[in-house]
């Protein structure tokens, strides 16, 4: 089942190219789109979770339930950093502050499996070399004339990053008594609810990308499931680093459907972490 994650790397690099799209609209701000994004996740599930619901009576104790709300709560944050950073910067550009995603997932878990144990998170030491060569390649691909380009867009897909990577390794804590369908569903429900009682958006508005919306939410289901999946049956590590293929899948979608041509810097940063991914699986 190793082209689970294969899939899920594709998956997550359609969606935000999907995402791009959507955003680039003038009549659909980040707040808009938050709502609707979340509104077509619960949508996609609706019809799946009398099917693959499990729930746990361990998921009701009052240590999983606050676990549950931070994850809800970072989630929120950083699609509202990635949102407003894709609104007004090219895919291209900051795919490689996304590529920091994985990275800031990998630290995470090294620095978790002191916390909780080795066992929950599969803690090994060798790929914590490989994952900084990588962030140095990240740095390198942004400096020009012997300056960072790290402008307020970039920095906030950095931080959404960040958040995504600490809602995913905050989520293996409590992520066994679920199944992987039924935490994303729980999860995005949560989300939608607070981010409609927030925002209060006028969803007629958006009456013109309602199937691009919906695509979105099928292929985000189908990718956080096999993450959940992946990290239930193949530890966090594994599945992390398979997913670290997203970028390069993201530069090809750019190219061919946004016109956006990858910078060379970025194309050897992408050589560089696919290798270190190589590395590690074979270490």
């Amino acid at each position: 089942m190793i082209w689970l994650p294969i899939l899920g790397a594709l998956g997550l690099a359609t969606g935000i190219i999907l995402q791009k799209t959507i955003l680039k609209k003038k009549n659909i701000n980040i707040k808009l789109y938050h709502v609707l994004e979340f509104l077509a996740l619960v949508g996609v599930m609706l019809p799946f979770i009398y099917f693959f619901w499990k729930l746990e009576p361990g998921a009701f104790e009052l240590r999983n339930i606050f676990i549950f709300f931070l994850v809800v709560l970072f989630s929120i944050i950083a699609n509202l950093f990635v949102f407003y950073s894709m609104k007004w910067e090219k895919v291209s550009n900051l795919e490689p502050a996304k590529i920091l995603e994985p990275l800031f997932t990998i630290i995470l878990a090294l620095i978790f499996s002191f916390i909780f144990g080795q066992a929950l998170y599969n803690r090994k030491i060798n790929v914590l070399i490989p994952a900084l060569i990588a962030g140095a390649a990240l740095i390198f691909s942004h400096i020009k004339k012997n300056h960072l380009q790290f402008n307020k867009y970039f920095i906030a897909a950095i931080l959404g990053s960040f958040f995504f990577a600490l809602e995913l390794i905050i989520s293996k804590l409590i992520l066994h008594y679920y199944s992987p369908l039924t935490f994303y569903f729980l999860r995005c429900s949560a989300i939608l609810l607070i981010s409609f009682a927030l925002f209060r958006p006028r969803i007629k508005k958006a009456s013109n990308v309602k199937w691009h919306v919906l695509s979105v939410g099928i292929v985000f289901v189908i990718y956080r499931v096999i993450v959940y999946y992946g990290y239930l049956n193949y530890g966090v590590i594994f599945t992390t680093l398979m997913l670290m293929l997203a970028p390069t899948f993201v530069y090809l979608l750019a190219w061919k459907f946004l016109k956006e041509k990858p910078s060379w810097k970025n194309i050897l940063a992408t050589i560089i972490i696919v290798g270190c991914v190589v590395y590690v699986l074979l270490s």
